[in-house]
């Protein structure tokens, strides 16, 4: 493949991805305006600010933004499956894979085949890196959630048990973010935000 024909792959990519500012989640934001479609940028935030807070050795900060930034682009074809949506889970993974194939094949293959790598990582969830990426996709919404007065959990009927299962990986991850985030589901319970 010629530089050419390359450059253009990538572009091609590059448009397809704007596409994910268009897929609005069900977390809704801080302010409680709008739904939240800027999900990626704020967990690439938060994984700079709150790595202090990981075991030594610490993860690779450069590995766990790349996963943070393309983890959710196959939303652009699988669409934002709410966290605690059963059905929805039922194919999710092969919706996903399915999306991720297809998007990450418009790049070249070397770029395809890092992206995948990163991507399944990510969703395997067995790396330091990868463990990091997903407790602060966990936690994000959560605190979303209990800033907003519990909207989407009230929408939705979610229980505090359910959030306190989705969150229970992230404990060995970033102690003491944990500790915190147990607080706030306690506090979101005595306020009515949260189903006991």
């Amino acid at each position: 493949m010629n530089q050419g024909e390359r450059l253009q792959k990538q572009i091609e990519f590059i448009k397809e991805i704007d596409k994910l500012k268009h897929i609005l989640r069900q977390t809704i934001l801080m302010d409680g305006s709008r739904r939240d479609a800027e999900h990626t940028w704020h967990l690439a935030m938060m994984a700079i600010v709150l790595l202090e807070h990981t075991p030594e050795p610490r993860p690779d900060l450069s590995k766990v933004l790349k996963m943070l930034l393309i983890h959710d682009i196959v939303e652009i074809d699988a669409g934002d499956t709410f966290a605690y949506d059963t059905v929805g889970y039922e194919d999710k993974q092969e919706r996903e894979l399915k999306a991720a194939e297809r998007i990450f094949g418009l790049l070249p293959e070397d770029q395809k085949q890092e992206l995948m790598s990163l991507w399944l990582e990510f969703e395997e969830r067995h790396s330091q890196e990868a463990k990091y990426a997903a407790a602060i996709d966990r936690i994000q919404p959560l605190l979303h959630n209990y800033y907003t007065g519990g909207l989407s959990w009230k929408k939705h009927g979610v229980r505090s048990s359910q959030v306190l299962d989705r969150i229970s990986g992230v404990v060995d991850i970033i102690p003491p973010l944990y500790e915190l985030v147990t607080e706030l589901i306690r506090d979101a319970v005595h306020k009515g935000y949260l189903q006991e």
